[in-house]
């Protein structure tokens, strides 16, 4: 079959290119060789931020890009982008008082604020979850994220606007022809091979980005014969970041994050999360080897417990650690010129390229960024085929709400859903409208009772959703319902997992 653009990768990155690609009116095949999200887009610090920090390093473009994409991500998708208030405690022989509130005043004004309070300096009493000795210190706004179901909802969106979404399905080989691309795919869920054919090819492959185009991506023969070169060779390089996170019980009753700051200069953020955890991150590791086998090290781990411990009363040991994960950040290599040095990890841009690689058909691949500021650069990835595809409308994502996100007022929509299923357990109605949002009816469509949900797999995943994810969210395993689509797997016992197993397995294919 002919498409006219393939996208590899299902990250955030290549979901919102498919998205912003197909609602231009082209005909998009995306594949992703393990699940949406699979990789670096699932192990985020969940947030949608300007990057505060990013400041002393003088990105205040990027930072600016940041803080814009946050107000139009709030409006688009409410249900999984919420507004944070993060506190920072002060400690003067790291950044003087006048710094930081001037680094606030700065984040507050780079760009418009719509959804979000400003900035403001502030007390912690006797009754702050932090130690004794810290008074003083700030807060201001950022929000907090479901990454890997932002991804997911991306993904929907380009398959309502026509594109063709195939997760666990690999590029297996792209050959550069006359009149564009020839591609082979596997299809791993049963070993199948299919090969197309697409005019223009955007590698978004995430850390695999370099390494896709040198050994997948290759000339015409009859290049090959000329040059003598077998292979392409990616235009940039990127640099590998391993980031870690930790998950313990809640360390505190209160409602916002924390941003600690550290004597080697990096911060680490300690966020409420789903409820009953709070989650610690992030390190930053160089890392080399396969991305999909990242995690992280005893290294990491009492880094982040050492950091915590000097901050809050509540000390922490690595046995109160509930779950751990690791991403590897594919960061664009800036090497020093006069130096030839390479940069500190911490301050490498976490700004993103995109680089049309020299072959005779074109391919596009997208080098760094961040969750962000995925919906920018998947338009502005797109802009840049206009010239190949010169009867393609223009940028639309802007001002469209993401499926699910089609509703004005949370509340108003919690309470809807309450009055239509008053059979549903509250907390369970709560998880479908932050997971779901507007389209929690048509994940309930065929409910009318809890009977209807089918069978009971524990902690409120019930068949009718795990059908709901198979069917129309291309979960495939335990792994893809209980980590990424659902973030039950805090809390199920290897039991339920297994029996959650057992009925995916006897689902018909």
């Amino acid at each position: 079959m002919k498409y006219d653009l393939l996208v590899i990768g299902g990250g955030i990155n290549g979901t919102g290119i498919a998205a912003d690609a197909a609602g231009r009116g082209l005909k998009v095949l995306l594949c992703e060789k393990g699940d949406l999200a699979g990789s670096t887009s699932s192990a985020s610090s969940k947030l949608i931020h300007g990057g505060l920090r990013y400041l002393e390093y003088y990105e205040f473009l990027l930072v600016r890009k940041a803080l814009k994409e946050r107000e139009i991500l709030l409006a688009a998708a409410p249900h999984l982008i919420k507004p944070l208030p993060f506190h920072i405690p002060h400690l003067p022989h790291l950044r003087p008082r006048w710094m930081i509130r001037c680094g606030l005043f700065l984040y507050d004004f780079l760009a418009r604020r719509i959804r979000v309070p400003g900035s403001r300096s502030i007390q912690f009493d006797q009754d702050s979850p932090l130690k004794d000795e810290l008074k003083h210190g700030f807060e201001y706004w950022d929000a907090q994220v479901d990454d890997a179901r932002l991804v997911v909802a991306n993904a929907y969106r380009a398959r309502e606007k026509g594109a063709t979404v195939l997760s666990y399905t690999e590029c297996m080989a792209l050959s550069c022809q006359t009149n564009g691309w020839q591609f082979d795919l596997k299809n791993h869920r049963d070993d199948s091979f299919s090969q197309h054919q697409a005019s223009v090819v955007i590698n978004a492959s995430g850390p695999w980005v370099s390494s896709f185009v040198n050994t997948v991506a290759s000339q015409s023969s009859a290049e090959r014969a000329s040059s003598q070169q077998p292979r392409l060779q990616a235009k940039a390089q990127v640099r590998l970041v391993k980031g870690s996170h930790i998950v313990v019980n809640k360390l505190h009753l209160n409602n916002q994050a924390y941003l600690l700051q550290n004597e080697d200069n990096r911060v680490v953020f300690v966020i409420p999360y789903l409820q009953d955890y709070s989650l610690i991150g992030t390190t930053e590791a160089e890392f080399s080897g396969d991305p999909s086998e990242v995690s992280i090290s005893a290294q990491e781990t009492q880094y982040l417990l050492a950091i915590v411990n000097r901050f809050f009363k509540k000390q922490l040991s690595s046995q109160d650690i509930v779950h751990s994960f690791s991403g590897v950040r594919p960061l664009v290599e800036d090497e020093d010129v006069a130096t030839g040095e390479n940069t500190n990890a911490g301050k490498v841009s976490r700004d993103y390229r995109l680089e049309w690689e020299d072959s005779a058909s074109p391919l596009l691949s997208i080098y760094g960024g961040k969750v962000t500021t995925y919906r920018i650069l998947a338009e502005q990835a797109v802009d840049s085929l206009k010239s190949y595809f010169p009867k393609m409308s223009g940028p639309w994502t802007e001002a469209t709400a993401l499926p699910g996100g089609e509703f004005q007022n949370e509340s108003q929509l919690l309470q809807q859903l309450t009055q239509h299923y008053p059979w549903m357990d509250k907390e369970i109605i709560e998880r479908y409208s932050h997971s779901y949002g507007s389209l929690s009816a048509e994940v309930l469509a065929k409910a009318n009772s809890v009977v209807d949900l089918g069978r009971n797999f524990g902690h409120g995943l019930f068949q009718l959703e795990v059908d709901y994810l198979c069917d129309r969210e291309w979960a495939c395993s335990t792994d893809d319902i209980l980590w990424r689509r659902s973030k039950l797997g805090l809390c199920f016992t290897q039991t339920q997992v297994d029996e959650l197993q057992q009925y995916l397995q006897s689902r018909p294919s």
